[in-house]
């Protein structure tokens, strides 16, 4: 008997993404190697990180990276570390200013559930308008950086080549959280080619990295001070020892060569198979579906925006019900079921994202999500 039939836990068919609230990834050989290496030795924590971000950034053709404890640590890093470029003393007492006052800056269409991560450091999350007036009139001297959300790119906003052309003309740096855009594999470097000063990623979603992982990648004066207020940082005054902000955001050794290893292997993957995998099991489920009776069903590529789990450039399978009640009954027995399905729905329409199923999954989900529906006796909408 395994640990997970001891605990009484089933795995479940994730047809919803890469969600932290189902463990975001499954590791693959590779990175699962890389974690037993690093598990047989004692290692310099400190020489590991700046050893491999220095790898890190040499595969990406980037300045410097760093390996994080997941993309929020990322956030929390390199805020503090714009706020220490302005305020060098704030180092040694962050999330504590001492009175000083440290504005971030976001525009209003990027506004998301993730941004209050911005306060974690000490810094304040302020709204601006999403034109270059609004931003540059926002620019005063308590700004320490503009935050971008590479999910929110709102038509009414203003992209990233311009809001970098805006703060860096006045000094300020500009943070893109990236944190589930990939993939594609461009987007790797694609943010840090637009100007931005440091881009935060989950490693622990597509790139197959453990949940609790993320990657900052960015201009060396940043990250040299995300590593310097990271977790495995310390300095010794007065006769004590003293540790910084990122203390609580450990990474272990495991985690960072799983990273490193996770990365490597995402470079070789075939990114058009990948998707012409995900396209197939999309149209096998939409498919059977219309097979045994679901009426409106159909594959679609997913508009941008935090509504469906990121990315958007993977297609979905979706099946539009008459009411919100509904969809939710429907997923509800979905997930009670043996192998729990987990998928997820917006208003009255269930989705099926494809990015994490294993091969074979999506024929249990289309005989399961079939046979719900029919015994539910709901109809579908047009």
């Amino acid at each position: 008997m395994g640990l997970l039939d001891e605990l009484g836990l089933r795995p479940v068919i994730n047809g919803a993404g890469t969600l932290t609230v189902l463990g975001g990834s499954a590791l693959p050989d590779e990175v699962l190697e890389a974690v037993r290496e690093a598990s047989r030795v004692y290692l310099d924590m400190g020489e590991l990180h700046l050893k491999a971000g220095r790898y890190i950034a040499g595969l990406l053709g980037v300045e410097d990276a760093y390996v994080t404890a997941g993309a929020g640590a990322g956030i929390v890093l390199a805020v503090s570390a714009c706020m220490a470029l302005k305020c060098p003393e704030v180092v040694e007492t962050l999330p504590m200013t001492g009175g000083r006052r440290f504005k971030v800056l976001v525009q209003r269409p990027q506004r998301n559930m993730y941004d209050y991560i911005v306060g974690v450091a000490g810094a304040e999350l302020v709204e601006v308008e999403g034109s270059r007036e609004g931003l540059e009139g926002a620019l005063d001297e308590d700004v320490c950086a503009v935050m971008y959300f590479a999910a929110e790119p709102h038509p009414e906003g203003l992209p990233l080549e311009a809001v970098v052309e805006v703060a860096h003309r006045r000094g300020v740096p500009v943070l893109v959280d990236a944190a589930a855009e990939l993939p594609p594999r461009e987007n790797l470097r694609r943010f840090y080619d637009e100007g931005a000063d440091a881009v935060l990623f989950s490693a622990g979603k597509d790139l197959g990295a453990p949940n609790d992982t993320g990657l900052i990648i960015g201009r060396k004066r940043l990250v040299e001070l995300c590593r310097r207020l990271g977790p495995h940082s310390y300095e010794r005054s007065g006769g004590g020892t003293r540790v910084f902000i990122g203390r609580p955001m450990k990474t272990s050794k495991e985690d960072v060569l799983a990273v490193v290893a996770a990365l490597r292997r995402y470079l070789e993957l075939d990114e058009g198979a990948r998707l012409r995998a995900w396209e197939a099991k999309v149209d096998y489920i939409v498919s059977e579906l219309q097979r045994m009776g679901v009426e409106a069903v159909d594959k679609i590529y997913p508009p941008g925006g935090f509504s469906h789990p990121r990315p958007s450039c993977i297609p979905r399978a979706e099946v539009k019900l008459q009411s919100q009640a509904e969809a939710e009954a429907v997923l509800k027995t979905l997930r009670e079921g043996d192998p729990p399905i987990h998928l997820y729905a917006i208003g009255e329409k269930i989705y099926v994202n494809p990015q994490c199923l294993r091969d074979g999954e999506e024929r249990i989900i289309a005989e399961r999500l079939a046979e719900t529906l029919i015994s539910r006796g709901l109809r579908t909408g047009h």
